[in-house]
């Protein structure tokens, strides 16, 4: 990032702001795809962006976009490299908005110092160079809101994927599937507290049928979110315990001695109905 000071530039800026605003578009709408954003939304984008550029231009002591006269812009900029990831543009769309201006601001700066031009190439090289740097922190704000949505995107996953159901009064079930590892751990635990909370149930059946292997790190976190449950008063039982993991639990030395286990989320269905007093009664209508 460069430390002079653009004297031609915000100068050019405002007296050829129209043409540069048309010529400005013309050279994004060509890189546009047309099913991604309107050209009423680009044209109001730019046009805000052209004066902010040149006011900032005046006031700054340098084209050193880090320094503070520069806030503004970069907000606007943010703005937008976020919009443009909502919308699914790439960061090299993104940062077309920036590099797009180049060629436009080459030409008027050209035509404005013609009779100089040791003066303009100076001018170019400090354009371009600050043009340069705009564009990047366009692909920076744009990587960062992209990776927010990704890890949004994560959670929200993850709590679809682990649904805390009410199969009968004072009793829940919570069907995993997939690896369990110490994030997902994390959510299933939280959601099963908050079920228990809501429902004042006694008894919790994790079933681990869709869960491919139950190594050690596997076996402590359902033993911690069973304690988990146990301090808010419900007693959990694990079904879904197949040979293989019942082989591998044991050779891990893993304790389960004091949690009830069933091969099947039926059998536990029945042991929890047993402990919480209730039955299911089957009427014969006569057929």
């Amino acid at each position: 990032m460069s430390n002079t000071k653009s004297t031609q530039l915000a100068a050019v800026i405002t007296e050829f702001q129209e043409p540069l605003l048309d010529g400005w578009l013309t050279g994004l709408a060509s890189r546009l795809r047309r099913d991604k954003s309107g050209v009423m939304d680009l044209r109001a984008q730019a046009a805000q962006f052209l004066p902010l550029l040149a006011k900032t231009l005046q006031e700054a002591k340098s084209t050193n976009i880090e320094e503070p006269e520069w806030t503004e812009l970069r907000q606007l900029l943010a703005e937008i490299s976020q919009s443009r990831v909502r919308q699914g543009f790439t960061p090299i769309e993104t940062a077309n908005f920036v590099f797009s201006l180049k060629e436009p601001i080459f030409e008027y700066l050209r035509k404005a110092l013609v009779n100089s031009p040791l003066q303009a190439g100076e001018e170019i090289a400090t354009t371009s160079t600050l043009f340069d740097s705009l564009g990047l922190y366009t692909i920076e704000v744009y990587q960062k809101a992209r990776e927010q949505i990704i890890l949004r995107q994560q959670q929200e996953l993850l709590e679809l994927s682990t649904p805390v159901v009410q199969l009968w009064q004072n009793v829940l079930a919570l069907p995993l599937i997939g690896t369990l590892d110490s994030s997902r751990t994390q959510v299933v635990m939280e959601s099963l507290l908050q079920k228990i909370v809501e429902t004042g149930a006694l008894i919790a059946i994790i079933d681990i049928t869709g869960v491919p292997t139950v190594d050690t790190l596997v076996a402590q976190h359902l033993l911690k979110t069973i304690a988990a449950a146990r301090l808010m008063g419900a007693d959990c039982i694990i079904s879904g315990i197949r040979p293989q993991i019942a082989q591998t639990i044991v050779h891990l030395g893993v304790n389960l001695e004091d949690v009830i286990t069933k091969a099947t989320l039926a059998d536990a269905f029945v042991v929890a109905l047993q402990r919480t007093g209730s039955s299911i009664q089957v009427i014969n209508n006569g057929r």
